[in-house]
């Protein structure tokens, strides 16, 4: 062999070794830094997999018994993590993945994720931030008044026969898990106490287990739950966990709750909570019209009397935004402020211009007129609104003449 030959081997082999020490050198550097996820939830109140504790498990299940009976609280038990976690996924809160190890192009290679509160992000920009804050306030009280009954409130049934339940205010998202609250056996002592659970639309289980309580028929529809001890069974009874099975977004289950010689039905109701609704209406004291209120038609065949009507508008209500569904078979522009004129292929009728137009509605609320209508000095929006606002009404109606 000769020299350059072998001076061409021995480079290869420099290379190929300096390749492979390169290789070594970074696969520890990756494994040090490690980017997680495009996206990191936690699911709960840091519960499973964040550093949870015995005791935050423990002070998580006495939130959630809190409406249960409370003589019981010194009896021991024992924590069902792998149901206990289902209580806390009802929500859930990006956060950002931790900080380790920066490496060059990290960014580009393994994209972060950075949770930032969007709230606090636009107010600090806002020239009224506590304005802001009033008013949002504000909406989503008046949500509340239009969106939950009295029939929401949790209502606990004190034991008349030996058995106490929930007689309403019982609710599950679809497919999730709930403590049922206010479960109670109250009887004289005997040598087994002894209840069952029976449900069509989901099964049971417990958050917890109390020592010297036999629970059959785990993550079933029946589950039977006795002990010797009145006690040790009531404190049991405190963790059983309610599971929806079968997906409706808005129904019902009927639970049956027994025990011998008794037997008593409530209800749980399934569905999605309602999503609130809150509206950038302005923050002056007195009611924005403008900002409250659209005012919609429909028009065929007579552009005089929408005249007429934009301009008896225009002379009360100058800035409020005019919605105009037109299905004339050789449309007119209808121009101005504040005006939204939409064209719709010829003769569809009141109905899909009534569609078009509502779906081109941004305020909270709306006014529907015909084409002929025409305001007065006696046409106040404002009371309209006020009324609305401070009542449950969700439709308004005036007087036409």
């Amino acid at each position: 062999m000769s020299l350059e030959k072998m001076r061409r081997s021995y480079k290869k082999c420099f290379g190929l070794i300096g390749i492979s020490g390169l290789l070594l050198l970074l696969v520890p550097l990756f494994n040090t830094w490690k980017p997680g996820p495009s996206s990191a939830f936690n699911i709960g109140p840091r519960q499973r997999g964040w550093g949870a504790t015995e005791n935050s498990w423990r002070k998580f299940l006495e939130r959630k018994t809190q409406d249960s009976i409370s003589d019981y609280h010194n009896i021991s038990y024992h924590i069902k993590e792998d149901v206990a976690c289902r209580l806390t996924k009802n929500a859930c809160v990006c956060e950002a993945d931790e900080e380790t190890f920066q490496m060059p192009f990290s960014n580009l290679l393994f994209p972060r994720v950075y949770a930032h509160n969007v709230s606090l992000a636009f107010l600090k920009s806002h020239p009224d931030p506590e304005g802001v804050k009033r008013h949002r306030a504000q909406e989503y009280s008046s949500f509340q008044r239009r969106s939950y009954i009295s029939a929401d409130n949790l209502i606990i049934a004190e034991a008349n026969s030996p058995l106490q339940y929930p007689v309403q205010g019982v609710a599950v998202r679809p497919l999730k898990t709930i403590i049922i609250p206010g479960l109670g056996l109250k009887e004289e002592a005997k040598s087994t106490h002894t209840v069952s659970l029976t449900a069509e639309l989901g099964i049971f289980d417990v958050a917890a287990v109390v020592d010297s309580v036999s629970v059959v028929g785990v993550g079933e529809k029946n589950m039977m739950l006795s002990s010797r001890l009145l006690s040790a069974l009531n404190r049991q009874l405190q963790f059983v966990t309610y599971t929806n099975t079968v997906f409706h977004p808005r129904t019902a289950d009927t639970v049956q709750f027994a025990t011998e010689g008794h037997r008593s039905l409530f209800s749980i109701k399934v569905g999605h909570t309602p999503v609130p609704k809150l509206y950038n209406s302005g923050y002056q004291t007195d009611f924005d019209m403008s900002a409250l209120v659209t005012i919609v038609t429909k028009t065929f065949l007579r552009y005089d009397k929408l005249k007429d009507l934009i301009d008896s508008i225009r002379q009360y209500y100058p800035n409020i935004t005019i919605v105009i569904a037109d299905d004339n078979q050789h449309p007119q522009p209808v121009t101005g402020p504040h005006i939204e004129h939409f064209s719709m292929p010829f003769g569809k009728g009141w109905f899909a211009g009534r569609n078009l137009a509502v779906s081109q509605v941004t305020t909270k609320y709306v006014l529907w007129v015909d084409d002929d209508f025409l305001f007065t000095e006696n046409t106040k929006l404002e009371k309209m609104v006020d009324i609305l606002e401070e009542t449950t009404l969700d439709l308004y109606r005036l007087v036409v003449q």
